[in-house]
């Protein structure tokens, strides 16, 4: 096939031609191949990858001003031979008729011939060729070999191969012989099926003499032997023969007659309810010398108990009898239950049918048909009852607004289960809703519907009023009103806002204010002429696109207060240590401006009030203690009462002086006397600089160690008496008191008793800490049986 193919105009080649001409091209009966491509001015008709398809006749025509001309060229397209059916590998027996055709396509069209084991053939006998078709007829062993189809025209040729073997061989029969066992009554088939080739003559026979076939015993084409309505008289030896010219063959067919296999399947019918359990038994009667086989089936399809153990169990009562049980049983469970018992001799299937009663199955799509404001018509299909009547329809809303689906009311109440449609109340106006509905009946409460598509309810005007009116606080000449926000479940339409009334007590006209978001939680009215805490009566109300709804109910509402007019009086303040105050006041005359705490303002004595500090009380306490000062010094300190409005005017300056600072020095020179649980304690007495507050007296402290244990002990004296506790570890410090606070601690003491152990009185150990002594002196006092008393000095370490 050539791949590609040009036509030229060749009238156009001269250049004499003026002027140029226009050239078009076209096919006769047919059309140009779209692949095709116009060159040299559209002078030359390119068809690249010719096929069949592209012959044919073209015309090329050229038009100037002067006239026109045309050309017409035939395309003829030459191919191959390629085959379109072959001949394959056969087998077949002696005498059968052999059909073999193959065929090709080209351009010239091919012609055939045939050929077998290389050489030629032609019709003749049994032979006969037509074209690509070759028929034997009666073929014989002689016919084997190889054929070979050739398909050819001017340019090639081309072969399709294929052997031809005819088989021959004497009659066999596999296996021999058979043993055949069928039951009473029924139709019997014995076959017989030997290989040979050619085709063997098949006679049967019983015993010596020949069957003759008659209405009861019939010869099928296939050589089967059929016996119609078996019974005992008809067992016994059945001999096929075979015979062709190559030999002969026999086989022996032995036919048992037994008693038909009968099964019944007890309860053939019953009805259960889900979660309940059932048995099943089937029982077969057949005969005894036949061994039977069971088979459970539902719908069909054989029980795996493996798969579905869960439920179904088989049991093995005795050996012609097997139950079924089905535990636990769900609405998936109802059908048809088979058993199938088998034999050599045959089959038997007895079916049983099981209804399972259960919950209603889900409605069908639920529709809503018509909308009002607070209505919904719905229609739905019923589904299925399982077996029990449908007695009543649940219709469930959800709606963005609530929790998940929800019981609503319905018109008529209740929706019995005759019903197919209802009709939803008492909705909201302005809200979407889905809609399902459930059924129910003797059994429980079954699967939902499908929800229905959303719909969103008709506006209306609002019915639900804003609630925990209240108010109060904020600036002086201010009204300051609060309430609860409508949720938009109860804004039913949009455009919604507030609308909020208020008049001074005792007054006619209501002053009416529009809050036109919906969200707001609050409104502020203010006029200078207005007194602190004038009484209101306030009402809010609601509206929206539709119209005006309802108002609250009327409250009191008190105008702000303002912030404290007055100071607080007969202030004082007293230094009670070297770094507190205590500073005392009174309450401002009761009155409009009450305050709600204090604060206190206080500065070191010749500095600015601007660079001192504050402190607030907790509520309204009427004392503060400064604390954190310096000691020894003066402060200047004001009061002023606040409140949420602002701060009063503050209280005349007074003046206190921090008490000077305790003693630095920590008692020194410990002596202490321990006889027992009793200890004598004593130290040499701390007097105080100049700069420093006297002593007034001292503090000891002793503390037991791991249990948290402390007592303390105040004394005017350098010395002191202690009683130990028995068992411990104890710890004893000493420091001054003065009207500034308290001094430094002194070196610590520690002392050591054993548990149970008392000592006697004539057994004492004295000890002393050096004035200077920085270290902790630690003494373990072993109570033993002593009549001296030990004096021990520990001296200071270097």
């Amino acid at each position: 096939m050539l791949l590609y193919y040009m036509l030229w105009c060749a009238m156009l080649l001269s250049s004499s031609r003026s002027p140029v001409p226009t050239i078009t091209w076209r096919k006769i009966n047919g059309n140009i191949p779209k692949k095709a491509r116009l060159r040299k001015s559209q002078a030359v008709l390119e068809i690249p990858n010719i096929q069949l398809e592209d012959s044919g006749t073209y015309e090329c025509k050229a038009e100037n001003p002067r006239g026109s001309t045309a050309f017409k060229g035939h395309l003829q397209v030459y191919t191959l031979p390629q085959w379109v059916r072959m001949i394959n590998d056969t087998q077949m027996d002696s005498g059968e008729k052999l059909q073999w055709e193959c065929k090709a396509i080209g351009r010239p069209r091919p012609t055939y011939r045939w050929l077998r084991n290389g050489l030629p053939l032609t019709s003749q006998g049994r032979l006969e060729i037509v074209n690509g078709e070759l028929t034997i007829h009666k073929v014989q062993q002689a016919d084997s070999g190889m054929y070979q189809c050739v398909a050819e025209n001017k340019y090639a040729a081309i072969y399709s191969n294929a052997e031809l073997q005819i088989l021959a061989s004497a009659p066999v029969f596999l296996p021999n012989p058979i043993r055949v066992i069928a039951t009473l009554g029924k139709d019997v088939s014995l076959d017989c099926k030997p290989k040979a080739s050619p085709k063997p003559r098949i006679t049967w026979k019983r015993g010596d003499r020949r069957i003759i076939p008659n209405k009861r015993i019939m010869l099928l084409r296939n050589n089967t032997l059929k016996i119609v309505n078996s019974s005992r008289a008809d067992e016994g030896n059945y001999v096929c023969r075979a015979e062709n010219q190559l030999g002969s063959a026999e086989m022996t067919a032995i036919l048992w007659v037994k008693e038909a296999m009968r099964v019944v399947l007890s309860p053939s019918r019953v009805e259960v309810t889900v979660g309940e359990s059932v048995v099943l038994s089937c029982k077969a009667t057949h005969d005894t010398s036949l061994d039977v086989a069971f088979q459970w089936f539902f719908n069909q399809k054989p029980i795996n108990f493996q798969y579905d153990g869960g439920h179904f169990e088989y049991i093995q009562t005795q050996s012609s009898t097997v139950d079924l049980m089905i535990r636990n049983i769900l609405l998936k469970h109802a059908g048809k239950y088979g058993c199938r018992a088998q034999t050599s001799a045959d089959t038997v299937f007895a079916e049983a049918e099981l209804l399972v009663r259960g919950p209603p199955g889900p409605p069908g799509v639920v529709i809503v048909e018509e909308i009002t404001d607070t209505t919904a018509t719905l229609s739905w299909t019923r589904g299925v009852d399982n077996h029990s009547p449908i007695s009543t329809y649940n219709i469930q809303a959800r709606s963005p607004f609530s929790l998940g689906w929800q019981t609503v009311k319905t018109d008529p109440e209740p929706v019995t289960g005759d019903m197919e449609s209802a009709m939803a109340v008492e909705l909201n106006p302005w809200v979407e809703y889905e809609f399902r509905v459930v059924a129910t009946n003797a059994i429980g409460t079954g699967d939902p519907s499908a929800p229905s598509r959303g719909v969103r309810t008709k506006e209306a005007v609002p019915s639900v009023a804003p609630s925990n009116v209240s108010g109060g606080n904020g600036r002086r000449h201010e009204l300051v009103i609060s309430w609860e926000p409508v949720s938009e479940e109860f804004q039913n339409g949009e455009g919604f806002g507030y609308i909020v009334a208020f008049r001074a007590n005792g007054t006619r006209g209501w002053k009416e204010k529009m809050v036109t978001s919906a969200d707001s939680t609050m409104y502020k009215y203010r006029d200078e002429t207005f007194p602190p805490l004038t009484p209101f009566e306030v009402k809010v109300g609601v509206y929206n696109n539709k119209g005006d709804g309802p108002f609250s109910k009327v409250v009191i509402i008190h105008s702000a207060e303002g912030e404290p007019r007055e100071a607080p009086s007969d202030v004082k303040a007293y230094g009670i240590s070297s770094s507190e105050i205590r500073v005392t006041w009174k309450s401002p005359t009761p009155g409009p401006g009450k305050p709600r705490g204090y604060e206190v303002s206080y500065w070191k004595d010749m500095e600015l009030e601007e660079s001192g500090k504050k402190q607030q009380t907790v509520k309204n306490e009427t004392s503060m203690v400064l604390t954190g000062l310096e000691g020894n010094s003066v402060y200047a300190i004001t009061v002023k009462g606040f409140n949420s409005i602002g701060q009063g005017p503050g209280s005349t300056a007074v003046t206190a002086k921090t008490r000077k600072p305790p003693p630095a020095q920590p008692p020194a020179n410990l002596h202490w006397l321990q006889e027992g649980n009793n200890v004598s304690l004593s130290w040499d007495p701390v007097k105080a600089k100049d700069n420093e507050s006297d002593v007034i007296g001292y503090m000891v402290l002793l503390k037991q160690e791991g249990r948290g244990h402390n007592q303390v002990t105040r004394t005017i004296n350098p010395s002191t008496m202690l009683s130990l506790p028995e068992g411990g570890t104890y710890v004893i410090e000493v420091r001054a008191l003065s009207e500034g606070g308290e001094g430094a601690f002194s070196s610590q003491v520690r002392l050591v008793t054993s548990s149970g152990v008392r000592a006697k009185s004539n057994q004492c150990s004295v000890h002393c800490l050096p004035r200077s002594l920085t270290w902790t002196a630690i003494l373990l006092v072993l109570l033993v049986p002593s009549a001296s008393c030990s004096v021990d000095s520990i001296t200071e370490s270097e």
